[in-house]
């Protein structure tokens, strides 16, 4: 999985232009390298035997899961995974599979339901059990949670070891989200992982990638997700990933928005009550757990450890902003494939047991972040001016730099010895943009599709019948910088922005999004064009960027004599924008627009979007 802020850096810094160099199949160079370049050059892998171990089903166990069956080699196909949770679903009443959607390729979401009190929403939440969302897949070549999942659901049905679990909590498990990607399989997706042999893609078969779609919502397969969440309403999210970067001790850490995020008891809880009991099980059972970090510079790893505040568009982050406790696992890619499937396990079991042991607490803190309303809501994070005031205790793997006849630069090479590193950890929590918390907004019905995503994200909207005249706020977008090349489909749009007040109308058809409900804070995130993850900056408003009236030079250069003549302050301001800007001056078009601006001919919607703030 590639970090937030990388994605995030390369779309807002990529160049005005762009060429792509592309390979081309075929040739005999092509031919040649062919042999050299069929073997992914990773680190040796350290050995490894847990005590997790015990956890496989020994062989010829009817209830062996594909992977298992092949000493972890292999991960089973889409048809074979359906095939065998189907055969397992129908022989334990305690298990049932639901469809949640379908892939643009017709293929089902499956999500396993797995409780003793019912297989419907109502009945799980009338239970008054802890429910848990796992989801395996969303970037299917990082796929170690769906053999992991399949193991854990064949030992919650009678006669198994976990059995006795599901008489305090439910679980709903997604063994592939994204199944488009997943059946791009082969043996060459992810030249940084060790395990399995073949396996999925990282995007879907429109080349979206699910995990920066959940505010969006453009993929069917996110839409599915999202609405699942809506209608289970689950007390704690877990997406399965498997992590990038270079090497270390850790084989599975995790990570959520902390304290400086929209959810800070759900968070808190997440801290101080599940992550201390998934660091000692793991432990208990072989594997080495940690945080979820990124080094400032992998070339320099002295430097530090950076801590992020994820925006919305990924899972964690998404959960924090609708207060749904939410917790991103992040495998190690270099270590073997069933030291990571059994990590997995124990993740998972243990979420559950200290789910359901702790499930008041964590209800209670939910409540308190549904009910919290601040004055101001943070929209985005950056970074402190002072990083490094906290230190950790990294279990690091030693390296060394190198000269690079290849890249010219320097390259990393990983020694295999494990090295305990004092690191100084920079923490993204300092706000960068804010928004004071209105009533509400008001959706002109031209928009129509912003209020119906809203509506999928399970966000209380109140269309309107008749005509509303408004006493609101609208933003005036100052200045926009449009990304050069496309980012999921979109081309991102950052806005500088001025407020005006104004009493305007909203007609028949027009939608109020009240901000005064559990989720105000997600519809503010997706609504304030200063967010990173609003409609605006994802390009839903890119229509009111355009003024589409202009003037002719032969009209506007006698008008604007006449004007210059009639206004001592109109006057002062021209000579003071020629002063103080040199391209205006020098550009006789420019000059005539802005005198064209000062005229009630101009576009007064020109930059204005549309959607008001009560």
């Amino acid at each position: 999985m590639l970090s937030w802020m990388t994605v995030r850096t390369w779309a807002s810094c990529i160049g005005t232009t762009l060429v792509l160099a592309l390979p081309v199949a075929g040739g005999s160079r092509a031919s040649a390298a062919t042999s050299a370049a069929g073997t992914a050059a990773l680190p040796e892998a350290r050995p490894w035997n847990g005590a997790s171990r015990a956890l496989v089903a020994v062989a010829g166990d009817p209830w062996i899961t594909p992977c298992e069956k092949s000493g972890f080699v292999t991960t089973p196909r889409y048809d074979e995974t359906v095939a065998w949770l189907h055969r397992l679903c129908d022989a334990a009443p305690e298990l049932e599979m639901v469809s949640i959607g379908r892939s643009p390729e017709g293929r089902d979401l499956w999500m396993v339901i797995a409780s003793r009190v019912g297989f419907t929403p109502e009945a799980l939440q009338k239970s008054g059990r802890a429910t848990v969302l796992a989801q395996a897949g969303i970037h299917a070549g990082e796929i170690d949670g769906k053999d992991a999942g399949m193991m854990l659901l064949r030992d919650l049905t009678p006669g198994h070891r976990l059995a006795p679990l599901l008489d305090q909590v439910n679980l709903l498990f997604v063994p592939i989200f994204n199944v488009d990607g997943h059946e791009r399989f082969s043996a060459f997706t992810r030249i940084n992982q060790r395990g399995p042999a073949e396996g999925g893609w990282r995007t879907t078969s429109r080349n979206l990638n699910l995990n920066r779609d959940y505010m969006k919502l453009d993929a069917p397969e996110t839409r599915a997700m999202v609405q699942t969440i809506v209608r289970w309403d689950p007390d704690l999210y877990v997406d399965l990933h498997v992590t990038d970067g270079g090497d270390a001790q850790y084989d599975i850490t995790w990570g959520y928005n902390g304290a400086a995020g929209w959810s800070p008891a759900g968070s808190a809880w997440l801290e101080s009550t599940l992550s201390p009991a998934l660091r000692a099980a793991l432990a208990a059972a072989g594997h080495t757990p940690g945080p979820f970090d990124w080094f400032l510079d992998d070339n320099d790893r002295t430097k530090g450890l950076v801590n992020a505040t994820a925006q919305p568009r990924f899972s964690n982050a998404y959960g924090d902003a609708r207060h749904l406790p939410a917790m991103l696992v992040e495998n190690h890619s270099l270590k073997p494939y069933d030291q990571r499937v059994l990590g997995t396990y124990v993740l998972l079991e243990t979420t559950l047991r200290t789910a359901c042991k702790a499930v008041t607490l964590l209800r209670r803190a939910v409540a308190a972040d549904r009910a919290r309303r601040t004055p101001e809501l943070v929209l985005d994070w950056k970074w402190p001016a002072e990083p490094g005031k906290r230190f950790m205790d990294y279990r690091g793997i030693a390296s060394r730099l190198t000269p690079s006849p290849i890249s010219g630069g320097l390259r990393v090479e990983w020694l295999g010895t494990p090295e305990l590193q004092h690191l100084p950890v920079a923490d993204q929590d300092q706000p960068a943009a804010k928004a004071r918390r209105p009533a509400a907004y008001w959706i002109p019905p031209a928009w129509g599709e912003v209020a119906d995503r809203l509506e999928l994200h399970g966000i209380r909207v109140e269309r309107q019948a008749t005509a509303h005249d408004v006493d609101c706020e609208l933003y005036r977008i100052t200045s926009a910088k449009l990304d050069t090349v496309p980012f999921e489909g979109h081309v991102h749009v950052t806005p500088h922005v001025a407020i005006e007040r104004r009493r305007r109308t909203f007609v028949a058809g027009s939608v109020r999004v009240p901000v005064d409900q559990p989720l105000g804070d997600l519809a503010m995130l997706l609504l304030e064009p200063e967010s990173p993850d609003s409609f605006f900056q994802w390009g839903f408003f890119d229509e009111v960027l355009q003024p589409t009236e202009y003037v002719e030079a032969y009209i506007m250069e006698p008008m604007a004599e006449r004007m210059l003549a009639a206004s001592a302050e109109l006057r002062a301001a021209f000579q003071s924008k020629l002063q103080k800007d040199p391209a205006f001056a020098a550009s006789p078009r420019e000059r005539l627009q802005w005198f064209y601006q000062q005229t009630p001919f101009y576009d007064s919607e020109a930059r204005l979007y549309p959607v008001g703030r009560e």
